[in-house]
């Protein structure tokens, strides 16, 4: 193998255009390509700080198939940089299986940290950030998410989601439920843009503002939730195996609900099925 260039990780702004570093920069103008989660959005940035650089998309869609010829472009010396729509790549977003088959060549990956909306939001929020848990976007149907949020009640860390306009209402609605009307949470919205709002309360004070004000549902979201008091968290906050498996019952099948379960909890999935039929037995007339 030639000399090998570089991949660069390249963190962008989450929103501010002002929030890009020298660094980050230079490294985009001095590439042979960037690799774009959105050509489109990411010509926005490219245009205001006039860098010309050759531009290919790199989705969830395309990545498995696009990333051996841009590792074979890095093995022949070029040097590409990796940008997201926003934020640090690979966090919910694009770039693993890149990331993970430049470093199997022996391609140096370099990150240029910058920016990232979990860890902007941590910083305003006033809950604990000695410790905390990164879930990235909670499933998209409900059953699967209910399950995930139930999974999570007795976390003792400070929890972070995502979440998008669409579904903003239900999943603080599933919070609720899963947590507790009391849990307190902080909703950060729209960060670093114009209509940028921090707000902070109980779970169930955030969900009936949100439900109540058509403005607060608009945007990008971050979710934090303040981990589990102590005598909540029972064995080292593990998954409740079975508390999992109850709720998904309510919406899916046996099979389907004990699979999903050992998913989440990593308990054996033979024994889940089982309890499944005996809690379905008990429910029936």
């Amino acid at each position: 193998m030639e000399s090998a260039g570089t991949l660069f990780v390249v963190a962008t702004p989450i929103g501010n255009l002002e929030d890009i570093s020298a660094r980050a920069l230079r490294v985009l103008a001095d590439v042979d390509l960037i690799a774009a989660e959105d050509t489109r959005h990411s010509a926005r940035l490219l245009r205001h700080y006039a860098i010309g650089t050759k531009v290919v998309s790199l989705h969830e869609h395309n990545e498995r198939a696009r990333t051996p010829r841009l590792i074979e472009s890095l093995c022949t010396g070029k040097s590409i940089a990796l940008v997201s729509d926003a934020g640090t790549p690979l966090l919910s977003d694009p770039g693993f299986h890149l990331v993970r088959a430049a470093r199997a060549a022996g391609v140096p990956v370099v990150p240029i940290p910058g920016p990232c909306a979990a860890i902007a939001a941590l910083s305003v929020a006033g809950l604990p950030t000695d410790r905390f848990v990164f879930e990235g976007f909670a499933p998209a149907r409900a059953p699967a998410r209910r399950a995930a949020f139930a999974a999570l009640a007795h976390e003792p860390r400070t929890i972070v989601f995502y979440e998008s306009s669409h579904r903003i209402v239900e999943s603080l609605a599933d919070l609720r439920a899963a947590f507790g009307a009391e849990r307190p949470a902080v909703l950060a919205r729209e960060l670093t843009k114009k209509f940028e709002q921090v707000l902070d309360g109980t779970l169930g004070e955030l969900q009936a503002r949100v439900a109540q004000s058509p403005d607060l549902r608009r945007g990008e979201f971050v979710l934090l939730i303040a981990g589990a008091p102590r005598s909540e968290t029972g064995a080292q906050g593990a998954p409740d195996a079975e508390r999992v498996l109850r709720v998904l019952l309510e919406d899916l099948p046996v099979k389907q609900a004990a699979a999903l379960a050992a998913r989440i909890t990593g308990a054996q999935r033979n024994r889940l099925y089982q309890r499944a039929l005996a809690l379905k037995g008990e429910s029936a007339p």
